[in-house]
């Protein structure tokens, strides 16, 4: 192989004890849990919204971030839920680039995995026990997950990896939330197969073991959009789409019929500024067919403090050095804005 082993990683066993989670801490995400569980088998019509960074770059950013969105989660409690994004780790297109915090926890630094997962498990952790939240992160790496998987309440399967058989299988032994988002070529017959495989028990290797999962009911669909052959951006969030993604359900068996819809990505063809109006116009839609409010249960979200984006390396903090982001002055008019429309 042409592999240079630099140094043997600790299990995910020993990292959590190095940074446990408290009792008390462990009860605020099981009431999350159910909360969030309550919207997607339909208890509840709350509308969520999966917020936050493009990727998490830098720790302290990232928790000022989430502190801002639970003063505004507690004056919208009634009518939304919010799921902070703390994304670890960022697909590359052509591989180059930074490849999120699991890689680099000091993005100005070299690559280092020790130190990533601790950041990972320790950004995760301090969101949880200063804000209550317990966040939503991309399932890149499935066997990274067992480092995360107690203080984790939500999960996305990207549009690279949904048709992937080990993210497929691994999301149907999740016991929260996993959205399978449609890949970049628009085929929601793939997504849907994805929903199809997460949601079914399995037999498969993970972490070493022998294991077998029951399936997951709450594995549900994410359209973010997709990409012509000529590369350019194409929506997938107008009207017709959602009902389209409802026929597919209502012709499938597949458990709790659920869609969160992507505002920014190929929908707004990566122009964040757009996500406001995207976003009505799904809420609109929503108001227009019983069948798409009963589907739609929320929206994903690409937020931070300062609005668009720079290259990593660059100095301005809180705003992405991934994709460009809506800054928080008209991320909060736009969770408002949402909460008086629903």
């Amino acid at each position: 192989m042409n592999l240079e082993f630099k140094r043997e990683l600790p299990p995910a066993k020993v990292v959590k004890e190095m940074y446990p989670v408290s009792e008390k801490t462990a009860s605020i995400k099981a009431e999350n849990d159910a909360q969030i569980k309550s919207v997607f088998l339909g208890e509840s019509n709350r509308f969520i919204l999966v917020i936050g960074p493009c990727s998490a770059d830098k720790e302290e950013s990232v928790i000022e971030y989430i502190t801002r969105l639970r003063d505004v989660q507690d004056k919208v409690k009634d009518k939304i839920l919010i799921i902070p994004r703390i994304y670890t780790n960022k697909p590359r297109t052509t591989g180059e680039g930074y490849k999120g915090m699991l890689h680099q926890p000091d993005p100005d630094a070299a690559p280092d995995m020790l130190k990533g997962i601790i950041a990972i498990r320790r950004v995760h952790l301090r969101a949880l026990e200063e804000t209550g939240f317990s966040c939503a992160d991309e399932m890149l790496y499935p066997g990274n997950h067992p480092y995360l998987s107690d203080v984790l309440s939500y999960v996305a399967v990207g549009a690279r990896s949904v048709e992937n058989q080990t993210h497929r299988l691994t999301a149907s032994g999740l016991d929260i939330p996993v959205g399978m988002k449609n890949p970049t070529s628009g085929m929601l017959s793939v997504m849907m197969n994805s929903i199809t495989a997460a949601q079914h028990p399995h037999t498969f290797v993970y972490s070493g073991w022998e294991v077998k999962s029951k399936g997951n009911p709450l594995a549900h669909a994410i359209l973010r959009g997709y990409t012509h052959k000529q590369g350019s951006s194409a929506p997938n969030y107008h009207y017709e789409d959602l009902m389209f993604v409802r026929e597919l359900y209502d012709k499938s068996n597949l458990s709790n019929p659920a869609v969160i819809v992507d505002t920014n990505h190929a929908n707004s063809g990566k122009r964040f500024d757009q996500q406001p109006r995207i976003a009505k116009e799904i809420i609109h839609s929503m108001r227009l067919s019983k069948d798409i409010a009963e589907m739609v249960k929320g929206l994903m979200i690409e937020s931070y403090l300062v609005d668009g984006n720079q290259p990593p390396g660059g100095t301005v903090y809180g705003q992405s050095i991934t994709d460009p982001c809506l800054g928080w002055e008209k991320t909060e008019k736009m969770i408002f804005e949402i909460a008086d429309l629903l």
